[in-house]
């Protein structure tokens, strides 16, 4: 897919039951996609594996987080963390996702594997104004490290002026 849909504003859902998972090498190139991946955001396998992760990056979904995201599983931890989605044909889906480093036979990181959940509505409601802000500000920049440089600190200020750190923001709101 070389140029993107224009958005729809359709959201589509998936069960509660249902995973989306997908696995990466370490440059974030796509190198396994579940059933639910492909019926969700409407690809084909073929036109998804050897790609970037972010074919599927929604362009309301704020660099910062993106920033935190890689910057917590390059230092080989897990993250949780709420994403909006583009689906193929412009419509968009929100997740849950678990990302997490994978491990190679010699305990070397050789990619990374997310587990992505139906998130809750009320969860959404108190990252969407979050995020809304954190691309607001996004906004004002072009290029992408200053989006994500300006983001960023929003995020990181919203957790200080409640006192939490990021995980335990995250699972206070998830439960």
């Amino acid at each position: 897919m070389t140029q993107r849909p224009t958005l729809t504003g359709i959201e589509q859902t998936f069960d509660e039951n249902e995973l989306i998972v997908s696995k990466t090498d370490l440059k974030g190139r796509l190198t396994y996609v579940n059933s639910v991946f492909l019926r969700v955001s409407g690809f084909e396998e073929h036109e998804v594996l050897g790609k970037a992760h972010n074919i599927i990056r929604h362009p309301d979904m704020p660099r910062g987080v993106f920033r935190l995201l890689w910057d917590t599983i390059q230092d080989e931890k897990e993250l949780f963390c709420y994403v909006n989605n583009r689906c193929k044909n412009g419509d968009n889906y929100w997740v849950f996702a678990h990302v997490t480093p994978s491990y190679g036979i010699h305990g070397n990181v050789v990619g990374y594997h997310s587990n992505r959940r139906k998130p809750t509505e009320s969860a959404l409601n108190i990252v969407k104004p979050i995020y809304d802000e954190m691309l607001a500000e996004e906004r004002k920049h072009r290029l992408p490290h200053e989006q994500w440089g300006a983001s960023y600190p929003i995020l990181l200020s919203k957790l200080e002026e409640i006192g939490k750190t990021y995980e335990e923001f995250i699972f206070d709101i998830c439960m």
